[in-house]
């Protein structure tokens, strides 16, 4: 898998502006076939950082309904997340400066 398909976009929330403030840690949606250790190595390779652990956790879609009466039923992707430590002193510049 290509670097660049592991890593769909970085995911900025309160939750995530904690955990990058006290833990050192940034968070990703990533490809749903993507393992941990391609996650590391795209990390690694794409923001030029030394990783300690990955963890990653699925969400699976909801159903949602819609409509007048609510008869029609649709639901949300799955989407997959990675939650990367990165080693003391290190930071990914596309996080900083908001």
């Amino acid at each position: 898998m290509n670097l660049y398909h592991v890593i769909k976009r970085p995911l900025d929330t309160e939750k995530f502006d904690r955990a990058r403030d006290q833990l050192n840690q940034y968070a990703f949606e990533v490809d749903q076939r993507a393992t941990k250790m391609q996650v590391r190595h795209a990390v690694e390779t794409l923001f030029k950082v030394s990783v300690t652990q990955v963890t990653t956790q699925i969400l699976r879609g909801k159903e949602k309904r819609s409509g007048v009466t609510a008869h029609v039923v649709g639901k949300t992707p799955t989407r997959k997340r990675a939650i990367v430590t990165l080693k003391e002193g290190d930071a990914i510049s596309l996080f900083e400066g908001k």
